[in-house]
C-alpha cells in the first residue's frame, strides 16, 4: 500500500493531501473522455457527465476479506489529515478517489487511486480538481484535448479458461445442483483472451464505450474497463439508490421485434425469478442502513443496444451517513445475487468450484468516493482487464432451474459485444 508521496518524516508518515477545486466555464469540457492523456487515466461517465483524472497523488493497495474496510479506513485517515479548498460543492468535487475491488476474497487484489487531477461536468456546471501531496502550490491545468489514442493493430481474440462446450457443461451441472435443491441461483462467468500488436492504449476503448453506450457508466481504473448497465450503490446527501439488472434477452436490431422480445422478457418465469432473487438480496443488504426504502413491486424493460435486461431501482433514505460510507455500502451489496447468486455464501462456493477461471476484479464494485463519503459505485460489468497487448474480457449469466445452456451461451457472447466492438 503506498499513500501520497515520500515524506521526510523520520517516522515515514505519508504527506497530507491537498486538493483544489475551482470552477470552469462548461464549454472548455464538452468530451472528457478526449482530455485523458496516456499515462495514469482514470474515469467515470454517463451521457457525456461524470469524473475524470490522471496523474497518482496517492494509492491504496488492499487483498483479502478485509478489503473494503482497509481501504475505507485508509481513505478516512487521508481525509482526516488532507487539506481541502472546494468552490463548486458538488457531488465528485474536493478530494475524490477511484476504486475497483476483486470479486472474491482469495487473492481479493483491490485498488483505490486519487489522481493528480481530477476534471468533471454536472449538466451545465464544471470544474477542476487538482490534489498534491504535502504541497501548497497551487497549479493550473490547461483543459486541452489529448492526442488521440493509437487504434489497436492485428487484434487477435481466442477462448478463455473454458471452451463454448466446457462451459455450457459447468452450466448444466450447476442446474442439477439447483434442481436438486443446492441453491436457488448461481452466476456462472467467462472469459476471452484479446491480444494486439502493440500495448493497448485504453482511452481506444474508453471513447468507443462512451460513445455507444452513453446510457452506461463509463468506466477505468488501474487496467479494469467497461461501460456497466448497473449501479450497485449511488449516496448522495442522505439519498441512497441502487439499481438492480436480472434478466437478459438479446435485441435483434428490428425495433417490432424488439419490443415483442421486451415482452416476452417482462412474461418470462425463468428471467423474473432471476431478477427477484437480485432484487431481494439488495434489498435486504440496504435495509439495516436505512430509516425508509422504496422496493417496486415489478421491474421495468431496460433497453441497450446490444442487449435487454429487466430492471429494478431501489431507493432508500440512509439514517446513518456520517458513519456508513458509500464504499461500506457497496461492500455490504456486494456480492448481491446479480452476480452471485441465492443464498449468496453457497452460490460463492460453487463459482469457486466450478467456474474454473479467477475473475479478478470483474464483477466487483468499481466506481468513485469523495471525503464526505458520498460517491457512486457500479458493478465492472461488460468489462475487461487490460495489461499491455493482452486483454481479457468477461461476460456472465444467471443460472436457475429453468437454464438452459446453449441459451446462456448466447447470452454470453451477447454480452462480449459491448468490449469486443470498443476494440475493433
Amino acid at each position: 500500500m503506498t499513500t501520497g508521496a515520500p515524506s521526510s518524516d523520520p517516522a515515514g508518515a505519508a504527506a497530507p493531501l491537498v486538493a483544489r477545486t475551482t470552477e470552469v466555464a462548461a464549454s472548455t469540457v464538452e468530451a472528457l473522455v478526449d482530455l485523458l492523456p496516456a499515462a495514469d487515466p482514470v474515469a467515470w461517465l454517463r451521457h457525456g457527465d461524470g469524473i475524470v483524472g490522471w496523474g497518482r497523488a496517492a494509492e491504496v493497495r488492499t487483498a483479502g476479506a478485509g478489503r473494503f474496510a482497509e481501504a475505507d479506513a485508509r481513505w478516512t485517515e487521508m481525509v482526516g489529515h488532507a487539506v481541502v479548498r472546494d468552490k463548486v460543492r458538488l457531488p465528485g468535487t474536493g478530494l475524490v478517489c477511484f476504486g475497483s475491488f476483486a470479486f472474491a476474497d482469495d487473492p481479493g487484489d483491490s485498488v483505490l487511486v486519487v489522481p493528480e487531477v481530477v476534471v468533471g461536468r454536472r449538466e451545465d456546471r464544471a470544474w477542476v480538481t487538482t490534489i498534491t501531496s504535502g504541497g501548497l502550490d497551487h497549479t493550473e491545468h490547461r483543459l486541452l484535448a489529448a492526442d488521440p489514442p493509437p487504434e489497436p493493430v492485428d487484434l487477435v481474440v481466442a477462448e478463455g479458461a473454458l471452451s463454448p462446450d466446457e462451459w455450457a457443461a459447468v452450466v448444466g451441472d450447476a442446474v442439477a445442483r439447483i434442481s436438486a435443491g443446492d441453491l436457488e441461483k448461481v452466476v456462472l462467468a467467462r472469459d476471452l483472451v484479446a491480444t494486439t500488436g502493440e500495448p493497448l492504449d485504453v482511452r481506444w476503448p474508453l471513447r468507443r464505450l462512451a460513445s455507444s453506450y452513453p446510457s452506461c457508466w463509463t468506466f477505468h481504473v488501474d487496467g479494469l474497463f467497461g461501460a456497466t448497465p448497473e449501479m450497485l450503490v449511488r449516496r448522495e446527501r442522505g439519498l441512497v439508490t441502487s439499481r438492480v439488472l436480472a434478466g437478459t434477452i438479446r435485441r435483434t436490431g428490428d425495433d417490432q421485434h424488439d419490443l415483442a422480445l421486451a415482452a416476452t422478457l417482462a412474461r418470462s418465469s425463468k428471467d423474473l425469478e432471476e431478477h427477484e432473487y437480485a432484487v431481494r438480496s439488495v434489498a435486504d443488504a440496504l435495509a439495516p442502513h436505512c430509516s425508509s426504502m422504496n422496493v417496486p413491486e415489478s421491474p421495468f424493460v431496460l433497453h441497450l443496444p446490444n442487449v435487454m435486461h429487466l430492471a429494478t431501482d431501489v431507493a432508500g433514505v440512509v439514517h446513518d451517513a456520517a458513519a456508513v460510507s458509500s464504499l461500506e455500502l457497496a461492500a455490504a451489496l456486494h456480492p448481491s445475487a446479480a452476480v452471485g447468486g441465492t443464498p449468496t455464501a453457497e452460490a460463492v462456493v460453487l463459482i469457486a468450484e466450478i467456474e474454473g477461471m479467477d475473475r479478478g476484479r470483474y464483477a466487483g464494485p468499481v466506481g468513485w468516493m469523495d471525503a464526505t463519503g458520498d460517491g457512486e459505485w457500479g458493478i465492472a460489468l461488460r468489462s475487461a482487464e487490460v495489461d499491455g497487448a493482452t486483454v481479457r474480457l468477461f461476460a456472465g449469466c444467471g443460472i436457475v432451474a429453468g437454464s438452459d445452456p446453449a441459451d446462456e451461451l448466447a447470452e454470453a457472447r451477447a454480452k462480449f459485444v459491448p468490449v469486443l466492438d470498443a476494440l475493433r
